[in-house]
């Protein structure tokens, strides 16, 4: 099955690299359940999960993990300016210092460390754990391992870009 995706003056055949894997590895579906239910602790705000989801989407360059997530974004009532900003958040007036913490745990982790330098450094955590406590500290590791997880299917599987995980992903 191939569905088109009409963009003004733009017309694009979609096609998924394989089919939803789900179909080959049922198991994935108490994976993927056991991940949500891991980070809907509400220790961490949803829009939170979300702003670092959409960010880790843009850094590995996926539209469908960026549709997605400016989706979820839309729908918990964000403004276009906030999600807009996501990809230049370090100078955008629009994100509270525990967002920020949070987007820049997220982009340590998936970008390379500096020469000789950790990742996520002592005081990146430090500056983290100001604003998160234990359980919201390890639900957002555990949401940053989550996307990652996500990214390998994303960017290997190629699932349609969709709104809302109603929609249908996979040819």
């Amino acid at each position: 099955m191939t569905n088109t995706l009409n963009t003004p003056n733009t017309p694009h055949t979609r096609i998924s690299r394989m089919s939803n894997p789900g179909e080959f590895v049922p198991e994935l579906k108490d994976v993927s359940a056991a991940l949500f239910r891991a980070t809907g602790n509400q220790s961490v705000p949803r829009t939170t999960m979300n702003l670092i989801h959409l960010r880790a989407g843009q850094i590995v360059g996926n539209t469908y993990l960026t549709i997605l997530n400016t989706g979820f974004l839309r729908k918990a009532g964000e403004t276009e300016e906030r999600i807009t900003a996501v990809s230049s958040w370090q100078d955008a007036p629009y994100f509270t210092d525990a967002e920020r913490a949070a987007l820049a745990l997220l982009e340590a982790t998936l970008q390379p460390a500096p020469h000789g330098r950790e990742r996520v450094t002592d005081e990146l955590y430090a500056e983290a754990a100001k604003h998160y406590d234990k359980k919201a500290l390890a639900t957002l590791t555990i949401a940053i391992g989550q996307i990652n997880f996500f990214i390998a299917l994303a960017v290997i599987g190629k699932p349609h870009p969709v709104s809302s995980l109603a929609d249908e992903q996979w040819d």
